[in-house]
């Protein structure tokens, strides 16, 4: 099987533009909504009653997405195919009071490790901040109401490392203590600046009306299609927004199929997913007992059409590091641009079962793209995804699959050209099944 270069390198050319939109969860639902809006979706508010005729819908919640589509024909007992993913990505978030001097006059940033970043690709990286603001409409005290502002700084701090020349033993024994380490520096000599006044003033208020913010460090540098031949994405946030932007393309451009097409991308997958808006909290299941309560559902409706979904849980995987061979499977060894990974675990930190793959390898060969399957060596445990938490909660066949990555958890990622347009195109034949 042979995936089109031409239509590969397309896609992340737009993949790219899709991670510099999104420095964070916020942002990346955000776009996702931009997108959905332009495709002709229809945003609805989780506040009111929902009236769903043939068309395609969305809601926002946090950092996180839910969208979907009824064909013509929808009934309320049908099932759904759903992919699920992740907004989130590994990275630094500002503390509550963020703002350190230090005898020697520089100005940091006290920021706490979210997720499990590898914390030295980090390093002496041009770093912005972004996220979101909540802003008091009113009088200061913000007695009256609130809003939510996105923001989203230039380059404007780093976390230093130190020389060689200072420590003749870092090549040999790095070691970075988390708390005191990882401070980015923003400035030096200005101890009348504060963080959050700055980051109000770019909202346009003063510090005094902002109520909260969840705001954290994003590397600024854009992603970059390399390579002899353009064989190759470098990027920050692949994992996971590879996967929220391929089922985004899948879903707009899908066939209507026997059952709903739905998308989820959560927030909060690198920290648990136990929140409103993460895959362990209620955002899909009560979305989808709202679909079909609007297509009529009543009694058993809904639960059966539970029984007929099954869903993609789509989150990165690992490709065999040819500096690093021994720390995967002997048998198993997916490398880029050989096409999306089939995840496989024996203790379901993967979810992947024989119905799922089978369905997987079907929507692959339907879509004319290849697929490489991924097992841990039994020495080197894997980490886990939103699959098993979906399969838990909705009690659904789930099946685990994503992009190749190289330097997965790092400040910049590498990923095929190739695989994420291909994993796009078999969502979409999923998707349309």
């Amino acid at each position: 099987m042979t995936v089109d270069p031409t239509a590969a390198r397309a896609h992340t050319e737009d993949l790219a533009a899709f991670v510099v939109a999104s420095p964070t969860p916020y942002h990346a639902a955000a776009e996702g909504a931009r997108r959905l809006t332009a495709a002709g979706f229809t945003e609805l508010d989780e506040t009111e009653a929902w009236e769903l005729t043939p068309g395609g819908y969305f809601i926002v919640r946090g950092g996180s997405l839910v969208t979907w589509r009824i064909p013509a024909g929808a009934t309320a007992g049908g099932g759904y195919r759903i992919v699920g993913s992740h907004t989130d990505s590994p990275t630094f978030k500002l503390k509550p009071r963020p703002d350190i001097r230090t005898g020697d006059g520089w100005q940091q940033l006290g920021v706490e490790i979210y997720g499990g970043p590898l914390i030295n690709t980090w390093m002496d990286r041009d770093l912005g901040l972004a996220g979101r603001l909540v802003i008091a409409d009113g009088d200061p005290a913000g007695t009256k109401s609130s809003r939510t502002v996105l923001i989203k700084t230039d380059a404007m701090m780093r976390i230093p490392e130190l020389a060689p020349h200072l420590d003749r033993t870092v090549n040999e024994a790095l070691k970075l203590d988390r708390q005191q380490h990882t401070a980015p520096v923003w400035g030096v000599g200005r101890p009348d600046r504060r963080i959050l006044d700055h980051l109000a003033r770019m909202a346009g208020v003063d510090h005094d009306q902002l109520l909260g913010f969840d705001v954290t460090a994003y590397d600024t540098t854009p992603p970059a299609i390399i390579g002899v031949d353009g064989e190759f994405l470098s990027s920050g946030r692949l994992d996971n927004l590879s996967s929220v932007h391929a089922s985004l393309v899948a879903v707009e451009h899908a066939d209507d199929g026997d059952r709903i097409p739905v998308l989820a991308a959560f927030d909060h997958e690198e920290v648990g997913s136990a929140t409103p808006s993460g895959a362990a909290g209620p955002i899909l299941d009560s979305t989808l007992q709202r679909i079909s309560v609007a297509l009529g559902a009543s009694g058993q409706d809904h639960l059966r059409a539970l029984a007929d979904s099954i869903c993609l849980s789509s989150d990165t995987g690992h490709a065999v590091n040819p500096n690093y061979p021994g720390h995967h499977d002997p048998q198993h060894r997916p490398v880029l641009n050989g096409g999306p990974l089939l995840k496989i675990n024996a203790v379901q930190r993967y979810a992947t079962d024989a119905v799922g793959a089978a369905v997987w390898r079907q929507a692959c060969a339907t879509a004319g793209v290849p697929t490489q399957e991924f097992v841990s060596n039994n020495a080197v445990p894997c980490g886990s995804t939103i699959g098993p938490i979906t399969a838990t909660r909705l009690g659904i066949t789930t099946v685990d699959v994503g992009a190749p990555l190289l330097g997965m958890h790092s400040a910049r990622e590498l990923a095929g050209v190739q695989d994420t347009y291909a994993l796009s195109r078999a969502m979409q034949a999923f998707l349309a099944a």
